[in-house]
């Protein structure tokens, strides 16, 4: 099979998409006090957590998406970040990350094996150039790492949280058919003409 990293990196987009859905919808349930209230985590409220965990998507996408078109870094990362929490309500949020989780995927499908080796530099303070493969492994942990803290404090609440670390195997299909269907993907599209 050619391009296997490749499609695994795909896999892992689609898994974080996916876990970015399940865990937005259990969030859309709470009120906005809710969801604003501050909490024991390393950001102190679900908004503000779920609001890093999309600027930071943004800001390597866009390094990630400049360097496959040959274009520049960006001369001013720190645009993505100028407001902390972009948005107040859990509804414009999840529509914002369902963008960018498609933006993620849509990259990632477009590649091949030989891509994930291409540096990709991204101009902090001081430049910081990485393999792009390092950069979306990275990508995918803060990614989880944010994810379970919302998890964590979503668990305080009057919602139950959902799970997020199970149901992408191939017997479990049936477990993740209505996110699927909310989602607009299939089986084959996610893994593969079998």
């Amino acid at each position: 099979m050619s391009n296997i990293l490749a499609r695994y990196v795909t896999s892992q987009a689609y898994n974080n998409a996916w876990a970015n859905h399940r865990l937005l919808k259990a969030c859309r349930q709470l009120s906005l006090a809710e969801f604003q209230a501050t909490r024991v985590s390393f950001f102190p409220t679900i908004q503000l957590t779920l609001n890093h965990i999309l600027t930071c998507d943004w800001f390597y996408l866009d390094a990630l998406e400049r360097e496959l078109r040959a274009e520049s870094p960006h001369p001013d990362c720190h645009v993505f970040f100028e407001k902390d929490e972009p948005f107040t309500d859990c509804a414009a949020l999840q529509a914002a990350q369902r963008a960018s989780d498609a933006r993620l995927v849509a990259h990632c499908r477009s590649l091949c094996d030989a891509d994930l080796a291409r540096p990709v530099t991204i101009l902090r303070d001081t430049p910081q150039v990485d393999t792009r493969l390092r950069l979306l492994a990275h990508l995918f942990q803060h990614q989880i790492h944010h994810r379970g803290q919302v998890h964590a404090m979503l668990a305080g609440t009057r919602i139950a949280p959902p799970q997020l670390d199970e149901f992408f195997c191939a017997g479990e299909a049936d477990e993740r058919a209505q996110d699927f269907l909310e989602l607009g993907w299939t089986e084959d599209e996610v893994w593969g003409a079998r």
